[in-house]
This record gives C-alpha cells, structure tokens and sequence, in this order.
C-alpha cells in the first residue's frame, strides 16, 4: 500500500514539473522576408528570465512574410512563395518542434500581405495587397489546406494619392464569436466585414467601418471582452477606436489618437502592429521609421485609450512585436537591423523597459506564438 501511494505521489510530482517546466518555455516562430532569410525560424522566450534562444531555421520556404498558429498549436500556416508563385503553406508541428510541409495551394491573386484562421481552424483567410481581394481557403481535418473556396475584390480609394488610389487589403481577422471576418483595408479607408459561411467556406459582404480619411488601415485588434476594435492607421500613425455591436455586426468610430505625434515625424515613418495585452488595460503600437513602440492605457469604462509612453526598441523598423501569454515580455522584430529584442512589461502602468537580449534573425516580418 505503501508503495502504491509513493508512486502515485512520485508521478503527481513529476507530472506538476513537466507541466511547470513546459509553461516557463514558449516557442516563437519568426515568419521573415528579405534578404538573408530561408524561410520560418524558430526561437525559444523563457518566461521566468525574459531570455530568447539562437533562432533556429524551422522550415525552408519562401517568403513566409506571416505565419498563424492552429488553436491546438499542432500545425503552422503561411503566406509564402512557391515556385515564384504566391500561395499559402501548412506545416506539422512535431514534438520535437520541427516543421513537415502537409501542403500548399496557390493563391491565384497575388501575394498576401497577411492571413489567419477562423476559431475553428476550419477556414484560412488570407488579404492580398497588391490584388486587392481576400480569400478564403478550407482546411481538412488533417489540416491541409484545400483549393481556394472564395475570392472578394474590394473597391475604394483614398485622399493619398501615392498610396490610396486603389484598395489595398492588409489584415484579416474574424470576430470573437467567429460570425464575422474583418479586412481593414489601407487604400480604401474602410474596414471591409464579410458574413462567414463555415460550411461552404465563403464570405458574403456585410458592411463596413469607416477609417479615418487618408489614415490607410492597416492591423486591428479586438479588446479582451469584444466591445471594442482597435484599428491601426498606418499612413497617420494613429490608433481609432470603435464601438462593436456583437450582434449586429458592427462598428462606429469614438476615438483617434495619435502613436507618434506629427511634429515629431520623419521620412519615412509608417505605422505597422498593433496589440492588445491579454489583460487588456493595455495597447501597443509600433512606429516604423521612428523605431518605437507606443504604450497606451485601456480606459475601464469608455474603452478609450490614453497615452503612457514610447520606447526605443534598440532595432530597426519594426514590421512586428508580440507579447508572451503571460503578459510580462514583449519581443519586438526589427527588418532592417535583423534583430529581436525583448522588453519587460510594467504590470501597473504597462510601460516598456528594455531587457538587455538582443537575438539576431534574418529580415523578420512576424512573431507568432502559442497560447
């Protein structure tokens, strides 16, 4: 009896280390693009020191500019570049973290700019820049990634004239109760929502939210409870934020602030991320050109965002940053200096402190992790 209980009491100990040991640890992948860069590297963040590992090249394809994870964190999807052809790719995630291709299909529309899931990880959507469309792509069961299944043109232009004179897709991203799929769209200074048909795959036209004239949207995010959509404006360096009415399906605009003030602007400065802490009192924007990252404090009652600060981010232009999930490190992507760089969130005021690690990765354009 004795012996039983010791052993029972040895495997509960050792599961609880396994368990503790594996969340102390999370795996980045780095979806790149540009000189030097082979394809989808991979790096480890540990959670309790804020310390990164040597990047590791994960699978070799072209041009992954941006990557997404399965829910379930067993596969990885991509924009990529096959043949020289634009498509999407997915990926097994072995246990031991290595990449096996399942497959890839082409686009047929250009090069997208980004691409996501649904909550299901039953549809890939993917924003094509240059076409000026978004498609949508079904995904088995065993996480391949069928022929095409829908394709939308967007139309519209804006007061730009070097950027806006046609419709320039850069986002998409579906609603939190997976109804709805959002495609803000720079050229046309609207946020494009399409109904989701989750059995035949497609997309239907619902309306869309009115962006800031000349501001070129570009990433969005969702607040933590929903109520909220956080829009990136690139060309204005700006954050708007929208009232979303979860039922019906849409947006109005109650705020914009600014992520790096006018005065303080150079050539060229262009807004590129945005994120929501996953506590959500918290919202950060990167300024490409000025090289930062702008802080702002989540309003408890309004939603609205205020100012907290803007920090270096020891790097150059940075096209991407994510935040781990247990919301105390931010990593940040700079393309043009080749660099991740790591910084320590303030748990109170959401400020940024730079952590001193700097890990070298070729032309990184994404950084995209688990739960």
């Amino acid at each position: 009896m004795k012996t039983t209980t010791m052993k029972i009491i040895l495997a509960l100990t050792l599961s609880c280390f396994t368990a503790l040991t594996h969340a102390d640890t999370v795996s980045l992948w780095i979806g790149t693009g540009g000189k030097g860069a082979e394809g989808i590297y991979r790096t480890e963040l540990n959670t309790e020191k804020g310390t990164l590992t040597d990047p590791v090249l994960a699978a070799k394809i072209g041009s992954p500019g941006f990557v997404s994870l399965s829910s379930d964190e067993r596969r990885i999807y991509c924009v990529c570049s096959i043949e020289k052809e634009p498509g999407v790719a997915a990926f097994r995630i072995g246990d031991d973290k290595s990449l096996t291709l399942i497959n890839s299909q082409p686009i047929g529309d250009g090069g997208a700019a980004h691409l996501s899931l649904d909550h299901e990880d039953k549809i890939l959507f993917t924003a094509q820049y240059g076409g000026g469309s978004v498609a949508a792509f079904p995904i088995s069961e065993d996480g391949s990634i069928g022929e095409r299944s829908d394709l939308k043109e967007q139309a519209g232009s804006g007061p730009n004239e070097s950027r806006q004179k046609g419709p320039h897709p850069h986002w998409t991203g579906v609603s939190p109760d997976n109804r709805f799929l959002f495609v803000p769209d720079l050229g046309a200074d609207k946020v494009f929502i399409y109904r989701i048909d989750h059995e035949d795959a497609t997309i239907t036209p619902h309306g869309a939210g009115i962006a800031v004239p000349g501001g070129g949207p570009r990433h969005m995010k969702f607040s933590k409870d929903g109520s909220k959509i956080y829009l990136l404006n690139e060309l204005l360096m700006s954050v708007t934020v929208f009232d979303y009415d979860t039922q019906n399906g849409t947006m109005e605009a109650v705020q914009t602030i600014s992520t790096l003030p006018e005065e303080m602007w150079e050539i060229p400065n262009k807004s590129s991320e945005i994120r929501v802490h996953p506590n959500g009192k918290f919202v950060y924007a990167a300024n490409r050109g000025h090289d930062s990252i702008a802080a702002f404090s989540v309003n408890e009652q309004s939603g609205e965002l205020n100012f907290v600060e803007r920090e270096a981010i020891r790097g150059s232009w940075p096209r991407n940053f994510n935040i781990d999930p247990t919301g105390q490190w931010m990593v940040v992507a700079g393309r043009y200096s080749n660099t991740l760089s790591v910084f320590k969130i303030d748990p109170e005021t959401g400020g940024l402190l730079f952590h001193g690690q700097i890990v070298n990765v070729p032309a990184p354009i994404c950084v995209e992790h688990g739960k």
